[in-house]
């Protein structure tokens, strides 16, 4: 594997795994926008998302099935988006504009693990 495919998948990952062990650990204010969705056991399914984004953050990190932890991440990503940054439903005009940059983020991290999924085997 290259040195730059090393380097963007370890910057890629990053977030994934700060942000997971934070989920995990410090569930939060998470666990109320989850509830909101009527998602049972709220606390908990942040927590197991959390721990899913960090394995699957070091697994992409690693170079270890980096498709298989890429494809894993998108799927923890897309409800992570649409629940933790639903812009839409924001009333007040800073609020919503934080809420849409974190939301475009997400979509902006999801095509860098779109771009893994399309890499080709060596």
């Amino acid at each position: 594997m290259s040195m730059l495919k090393s380097l963007s998948r370890l910057l890629l990952s990053g977030i994934f795994i700060s942000g997971g062990a934070d989920a995990f650990l410090k569930p939060g204010g998470r666990v109320k926008k989850v509830a909101a969705f009527d998602i049972p056991e709220a606390e908990q399914a942040v927590k197991l998302n959390g721990a899913t984004m960090v394995f699957a953050g070091t697994a992409l990190a690693l170079g270890i099935a980096p498709k298989a932890a890429a494809t894993v991440l998108i799927g923890c990503l897309i409800p992570t988006t649409i629940v933790g940054h639903p812009f839409w439903k924001e009333e007040d005009s800073g609020s919503r504009k934080n809420q849409q940059v974190q939301f475009l983020k997400n979509l902006g991290l999801m095509g860098g693990l779109l771009l893994v999924l399309l890499e080709k085997n060596k």
